[in-house]
């Protein structure tokens, strides 16, 4: 997924952990699978992993992620109307793929944006709809299957047209949830790794690449391998290739980088690898990009962040979060921990750091 920010708007566009448990007798290993099955094992695990996560995080990259949480995080104010607190939208959403929109459009109003719409094709609009009253959603982009081949060029106009007034009233769209691989549509990072001309040289624009995108735009750009051994250098020279847009590369630590600096986000998540994470963090990076730009906009220079740029403090706040509310997620739910879990911790974690009152 990308997240593009717009001059007036914004677009916005994790790795495993693997436990091995060695036994020398069958008596051991059924005691052993006996504490796991209560929950001992898994809760030392999981608060070892804590404990050595936050050993690592005193490394020279590490962000301070809370302090920046605190610091782009706007207090709620009666005097405000709605929509001040941001308008974020999500492009994505095709038959196959409902439920990648929905997690990102909705991570954006629980962790306290205003308004959130999808943008999504006319079959996944009534599912997308079904999840939640809260979400404003649009059925106007197409898929192959169901347009002819000599009326593409008019129906792509249309549904540029239809997608380009909503446009102005946004402060960040998130595109490529959901989108799939249809020809007509096409995944967000899919099309850019293929044409990089849509983000080169755009300061606001941020992609979150999974492993294989990223090793995908890496060969493009870098006409190399992913070297992990070297992983902060070869993010900033890939930043820095694609014109000093900002990337965040998902992992055990994510990294982060606009092509001039790299900061990492090392706050232990969760072991449990569920499908949808990615959605969670794209619509939490939107939310605080946009945050940070007003925050920045507000200030005047007069902040310690005032050097760093907005896409880059949106990426940690929204890695720190959404991490934060992955472990507590955990922590309740165990092996059985889904997407939908991790967003119904998304609003305590964040009231943890930053209580709205």
């Amino acid at each position: 997924m990308f997240v593009k920010h717009c001059m007036n708007s914004q677009f916005t566009l994790l790795g495993s952990a693997k436990y091995c448990m060695l036994a020398s007798s069958a008596v051991i290993r059924r005691q052993q699978f006996l504490i796991r099955t209560l929950g001992g094992y898994t809760d030392q695990t999981h608060l070892k992993r804590m404990q050595q996560t936050k050993a690592m995080s005193g490394t020279a990259f590490e962000a301070d992620s809370e302090n920046i949480l605190r610091a782009i995080t706007p207090n709620l104010d009666p005097s405000k109307h709605k929509g001040q607190a941001g308008k974020i939208a999500v492009i994505g959403g095709c038959r196959e793929y409902t439920g990648a929109p929905y997690f990102a459009a909705i991570s954006a109003l629980k962790i306290g944006a205003d308004l959130s719409h999808v943008f999504c094709t006319k079959d996944a609009a009534a599912v997308i709809k079904s999840y939640s009253p809260e979400l404003i959603v649009h059925p106007i982009l197409e898929e192959s299957y169901s347009i002819r081949d000599e009326d593409k060029p008019s129906i792509s106009s249309k549904v540029l047209a239809e997608v380009n007034k909503w446009m102005e009233r946004f402060d960040c769209l998130v595109v490529g949830p959901g989108l799939g691989r249809d020809p007509f549509l096409l995944d967000g990072l899919f099309l850019v790794t293929d044409s990089l001309d849509l983000v080169s040289g755009y300061p606001l624009a941020v992609l979150t690449p999974n492993v294989n995108e990223y090793k995908r735009l890496v060969e493009k750009v870098l006409n190399c391998k992913v070297d992990d051994h070297d992983a902060h250098e070869q993010l900033l020279s890939l930043a820095k290739g694609i014109g000093s847009i900002t990337i965040l590369r998902k992992g055990k630590s994510d990294l982060i980088s606009d092509g001039e600096t790299v900061k990492s986000v090392s706050i232990y998540g969760s072991p449990r690898r569920c499908g949808g994470q990615g959605d969670i963090l794209s619509g939490s990076v939107a939310v605080f990009l946009s945050w940070a730009r007003q925050r920045l906009s507000a200030a005047e220079g007069d902040l310690p962040i005032s050097k760093i740029n907005p896409t880059v403090l949106g990426c940690i706040a929204g890695s720190a979060l959404m991490r934060k509310a992955a472990s507590l997620a955990f922590q309740n739910k165990k092996r059985s921990t889904l997407t939908s879990d991790i967003i119904e911790c998304l609003g305590k974690s964040l009231e943890d750091i930053c209580p709205a009152i």
